[in-house]
């Protein structure tokens, strides 16, 4: 069998493994009638088929901007890829959401109709300091003027947010939709410009259209977890630079660890965005800038403890919360699977198809250089070289290794059982590293695989009311 064909099968093997897990996630529950606490397992969502005039012109921006965005990218300098790839963030989650008109964008930021949410909890704080010193006690579910769901499973940071947008005067649903969506769509300019550090400018433009088009759209406007997104995304961006560009070691190096330790108060989970970290600084070649990263991320832990907010303290609070709540009721042993399941609506496929070439090119890159990978090209790779739009060996290391940290982030994320059910938003900004994976496929693929990441985007927009 040839390598292209051997290349190919692997290919389907791995993206029928997708669909049998999606299958069993979705049958399971129904087979045995356990309630796994998600009205349409395993997403957090409700089966609610519409389709409006406003579908049109979603399908109609997906359509062009499969066609256009490799031909746009390809003519255009630097600066303008950087752009076209943030408003086409924007555009295709705007057209996303707005299939239901402004409700579409605005309904988990309505406080008459998800008290739950952030927003709810930031108009009813009177005075940052005091919020904080008294964070903690307002936690546990039988407090006195508890937290709603997101604000006491998140520390302040998230809030804070939510709060500074209040004080700006933004109070419409639509509006805050408008300034969340603003907000985490930069995240693509934060991913490309650390491809570019680390790997070349090529790979970089060949990642854009598979972050723009990735299904995780769906959600990356409706819910706070695309503005952490956006913040570590910037964060793992500056490590990047802290370890390629020398003259810029300690002041992104300091940079990167005063967003990444912010991400650790914006959502508990996110201490995990250490394992992408390390990839960061293994890809980069230098662990110089670690220190100057710690400094950074200590600081911010430094600030919040002295306002009287301990994380350390809380977390244990947020656990027995936790599972004072609907996670008790979700099973461990269906979760634990599920959540992947779950996850596989938000990157499609397309992704887990690459996943084969993924392995071998990482396989390629353990027991050689990296430094050494262009001028071993063809004799060291166990990826055929021939047809994937991420050529040097090098570019397919990077791509992989960051694409992996994100798998094993995920891993540990699901195997801890503080992850159980919503993961769709929960792992986005994990997941972001993930998505440009099928450049590794063969370039006659490419096309066919970005518009079935519309056509998956738009079907469970259409198909499904998410919960967010």
């Amino acid at each position: 069998m040839t390598d292209r064909l051997k290349s190919g099968r692997a290919a389907l093997i791995s993206a029928a493994v997708a669909v049998v897990l999606v299958g069993a996630a979705i049958l399971v529950p129904r087979v045995t009638g356990e309630d796994v606490r998600v009205n349409w397992p395993p997403l957090h969502a409700d089966w609610d088929p519409r389709i409006g005039w406003m579908t049109i012109p979603a399908v109609l921006i997906g359509v062009l901007l499969v066609v256009g965005l490799p031909r746009l990218v390809a003519a255009s300098s630097w600066r303008r890829t950087l752009l076209i790839g943030y408003a086409g963030v924007w555009l295709w989650t705007m057209a996303v959401a707005m299939t239901e008109g402004p409700h579409g964008l605005a309904r988990v930021f309505d406080v008459v109709d998800r008290p739950g949410e952030y927003v709810y909890d930031a108009q009813r704080v009177d005075a940052i300091l005091p919020m904080l010193r008294t964070f903690i006690d307002h936690i546990p579910m039988d407090s006195v003027d508890n937290w709603r769901t997101h604000v006491a499973g998140h520390p302040p940071g998230a809030l804070l947010f939510f709060v500074l947008v209040d004080r700006l005067g933004i109070t419409d649903p639509f509006w805050i939709g408008v300034v969340v969506v603003t907000i985490g769509s930069t995240a693509i300019v934060a991913v490309l410009h650390t491809l570019k550090v680390l790997g070349s400018e090529k790979l970089a433009r060949a990642a854009l259209p598979w972050i723009v088009l990735a299904p995780v759209a769906v959600y990356m406007g409706v819910n706070g977890d695309a503005v952490f997104t956006a913040v570590a995304a910037w964060g793992l961006c500056l490590l990047a630079v802290a370890t390629r560009v020398p003259r810029h070691r300690v002041s992104a190096g300091i940079g990167a660890g005063l967003l990444l330790g912010l991400c650790v108060y914006l959502s508990y989970g996110l201490v995990l965005l250490g394992i992408l970290a390390l990839a960061v600084l293994w890809l980069g070649r230098s662990w110089r800038a670690l220190p100057w990263a710690l400094g950074g991320a200590l600081a911010v832990a430094a600030v919040f403890t002295a306002l009287g907010f301990a994380w350390w303290e809380a977390y244990p609070v947020l656990r027995e919360r936790y599972y004072d709540g609907i996670a008790s009721e979700r099973a461990y042993s269906y979760w634990v699977w599920a959540d992947v399941a779950a996850w596989t609506f938000t990157v499609g496929l397309a992704v887990w198809a690459a996943f084969p070439r993924g392995v071998a090119a990482l396989r390629g890159a353990f027991g050689r250089r990296l430094v050494l990978a262009d001028q071993r090209a063809q004799e060291t790779s166990d990826v055929a070289p021939c047809d994937d739009a991420a050529a040097s060996p090098r570019d397919r290391t990077v791509l992989a290794g960051l694409a992996a940290a994100a798998m094993l982030t995920i891993l540990v994320a699901t195997l801890s059982g503080m992850s159980k059910a919503e993961v769709e938003r929960i792992w986005m900004p994990f997941t972001i590293w993930v998505v440009a994976l099928p450049l590794l496929l063969p370039r006659r693929w490419h096309r066919p695989l970005l518009a079935s990441q519309v056509v998956i985007a738009l079907l469970v927009q259409q198909l499904l009311l998410t919960r967010w």
